[in-house]
């Protein structure tokens, strides 16, 4: 039994991999935007090692219908630099902060031949082993109502979600409330009973010194009698 256990975690050992090649990219999956705007695209990793002063990022662009993918931006030893013979050299600017692991760029007054995938590649050594992410650029001339209708679900969405914790949040206070005052109502209801009951007092013990009217008049009886 004790060396199938320890078979199965050679096993799962082996199946995780080396902290040298553990960073991961992240990138959005695609983005639309109007012609002549701007647009920001977001390129982000995780890693296990702490931000290299040598962390690097890159960037490329491949067309709609092209093949070949060109180099448009490229960050090295804390210095951004923009291809200065591509189609962006006028109109790229870097906006990410590598020391939060960001490697953003703003792409600006955009035109329908910006369609196309850029791609974002991030080094942070040791860490190096990581897998290159792509977000697609969709230009347009007016938002699509695809777009919209997605946009809109996601801020009614999150809107219905807001307002669903506000009232949860109101309906909590109403109920505490309530149950204070239900506990206030019957606390002052206790007193103010036993405050008459103190105000009337015991009612007042039998002297027994003192004989009764019956016994008293028995007595006058007996001496007429005599």
């Amino acid at each position: 039994m004790l060396t199938l256990v320890a078979l199965a975690s050679l096993l799962v050992l082996a199946a995780v991999p080396e902290p040298s090649q553990a960073i991961v990219i992240y990138t959005g999956w695609e983005r639309h935007a109007l012609v002549g705007t701007e647009v920001r695209l977001s390129c982000s990793f995780f890693s296990w090692r702490w931000i290299s002063e040598d962390v690097t990022f890159s960037w490329t662009y491949r067309p709609d219908g092209a093949r070949d993918s060109i180099s448009i931006f490229h960050y090295t030893g804390g210095m951004a630099y923009v291809d200065n013979k591509g189609p962006f050299r006028d109109r790229l600017e870097f906006v990410g902060n590598p020391g939060r692991r960001d490697g953003s760029i703003l792409l600006k007054n955009l035109e329908f031949s910006d369609n196309g995938t850029f791609t974002c590649d991030a080094k942070n050594p040791p860490d190096i082993g990581g897998r290159p992410s792509s977000v697609r650029l969709l230009v347009f001339e007016k938002v699509p109502i695809q777009a919209g209708v997605i946009t809109g679900s996601i801020v009614g969405a999150v809107l219905g979600l807001l307002l669903l914790i506000v009232v949860i949040y109101y309906l909590m206070r109403f109920l505490v409330a309530r149950r204070v005052f239900s506990l206030s109502v019957s606390k002052h209801g206790k007193k103010k009973k036993e405050g008459s009951q103190q105000r009337q007092g015991p009612a007042p013990a039998a002297d027994p010194a003192k004989p009764k009217a019956s016994e008293k008049k028995k007595q006058e009886s007996r001496k007429e009698r005599k």
